[in-house]
């Protein structure tokens, strides 16, 4: 099985997509389901039960009223960031909920909304949703995965295997980046091309290219939105926004600049980018998984600071580079994890730096192997990051987490391209050494919030 490019850069809403996109795409998939099945209209209550790390961070994450969302019928991609915070906090306040935007049943907030701290086997970001009648017997129920990145799989699928992705013939598939590198060499293909053809099996070509512009004009949108938002942001912390103030001063100064000169300069816009995108999703702005909303700055930093500074970029350099990430996006998840529930940060910011930075190699005309060295290079120095938002929130240290790796990434491309592509350690031996480091590090570090910054900073 393997992943599309198209799986790994959702458009979504902010502040998780372990933890708000997953959770409501599961809830409306729960309500759709009773309505296929000719159920709705006997409901008379829902319960839904979170476990684990949903249950531990679920509140600061918003998975409370992305679940309530998903059942009222809203969708990650179409709803409108306003929506939970007037209509949800509407079902809150009067206790009633409308299943699918029709039917509708009491939902008592306290009652009805159980966080349980306990663990399921299958994946530690579980959600059980069982629907009622008017006898207190169960009429559905159902238990869903939310597995990194906006995935989710539920309890059929857990139990016989397998994933959330669909089972597709590929011209030239690959389960390893030295598959991957095989195929390149055997039909002389660049890792962004093995990737295009490979999306065939899905769509045509014309359609993922129009989709790959769709991503990036998602993504510019919240830049450009993220640099114009000024204020704290909600949960507690009073984390003030930074990148309006930033970007005024960035504009003041000019952008006589490019991507090999002025290098202050440089580390300015590309914390400029992270951070707009990231306070946005910190917001529960409209973002893009990339391949999570945690990490949703990293690639976006990169490839706008290309497009704007680099001379001669073009809409085909955003195809390329988004291609190119997405392969490496694609063992992160297949061969160890994106979440960060399951292998800490380093499965989130860690894999999206290794993605960026294999974009960036690729559009600056790398070869596949530079190409997986510079995704190797930005994996490796970030294998052992823990997960410990403080106060479960998706803000310390999570903003400038996006930051620090948008610029790692980027020396990342620079040292492989600097070379001829050789180097000790695989991508694979980095890939599968982050999914053996993350079975090893305790639940603390792995967005619970019980460990790390998390409880180092002072409650009051």
């Amino acid at each position: 099985m393997f992943i599309s490019v198209l799986d790994l850069f959702k458009i979504g809403i902010g502040p998780s997509s372990s933890h708000t996109v997953g959770p409501m795409r599961a809830a409306h998939d729960f309500a759709a389901t009773l309505a296929q099945q000719g159920l709705i209209d006997r409901v008379c209550r829902i319960e839904v039960r979170l476990y684990g790390s949903l249950s531990a961070t679920g509140i600061g994450h918003g998975t409370d009223r992305a679940v309530v969302a998903g059942l009222m019928g809203a969708r990650p991609d179409e709803v409108e960031p306003d929506f939970l915070t007037t209509a949800v906090e509407q079902v809150r306040r009067d206790g009633q909920l409308a299943l699918l935007g029709r039917h509708m049943l009491p939902f008592d907030w306290e009652r009805d909304m159980r966080l349980l701290p306990v663990s399921l086997a299958y994946h530690p970001n579980a959600m059980r949703l069982t629907a009622f009648d008017a006898d207190a017997s169960a009429v559905y129920e159902n238990t869903y995965y939310s597995v990194g990145g906006g995935f989710v799989v539920d309890e059929a699928q857990a139990q016989a295997g397998s994933t959330a992705e669909a089972e597709v013939a590929l011209p030239y598939p690959f389960d390893t980046g030295a598959e991957m590198l095989a195929q390149c060499h055997r039909h002389g293909l660049r890792i962004s091309a093995l990737m295009l053809a490979n999306e065939g099996a899905w769509r045509g070509e014309a359609d993922t290219r129009a989709a790959l512009q769709r991503i990036w004009a998602a993504m510019r949108s919240c830049v450009a939105r993220g640099i114009t938002q000024e204020g704290v942001l909600p949960g507690g912390l009073k984390v003030r926004r930074r990148a309006a103030a930033l970007h005024r001063k960035l504009a003041e100064r000019g952008t006589g600049h490019n991507l090999i000169s002025d290098t202050m300069a440089a580390l300015d816009w590309i914390d400029l980018y992270a951070l707009a995108v990231n306070e946005e999703n910190a917001g529960g702005g409209r973002v893009v998984t990339a391949p999570t909303n945690g990490a949703a700055g990293i690639i976006p930093a990169v490839l706008h600071y290309y497009m704007d500074f680099m001379p001669g970029s073009s809409e085909r350099d955003v195809e390329t580079f988004l291609l190119a990430a997405a392969a490496v996006g694609a063992l992160c998840k297949k061969n160890a994890s994106i979440s960060g529930a399951e292998v800490g940060c380093q499965g989130e910011v860690g894999s999206a730096c290794a993605m960026a930075a294999a974009g960036l190699a690729e559009v600056l005309g790398g070869t596949p192997e530079q190409v997986e060295n510079a995704a190797e290079i930005g994996l490796e120095h970030n294998l052992g990051l823990t997960c410990d938002p403080v106060g479960g929130l998706v803000q310390i240290p999570c903003i400038e987490r996006n930051a620090m790796a948008a610029v790692k990434a980027i020396n990342a491309a620079q040292l492989a391209l600097r070379g001829d592509g050789a180097h000790a350690i695989s991508l694979d031996q980095v890939i599968l050494t982050m999914r053996d480091t993350g079975r090893d590090m305790l639940d603390k570090y792995k967005e619970t919030s019980r460990g790390g910054l998390a409880v180092s900073f002072p409650a009051c």
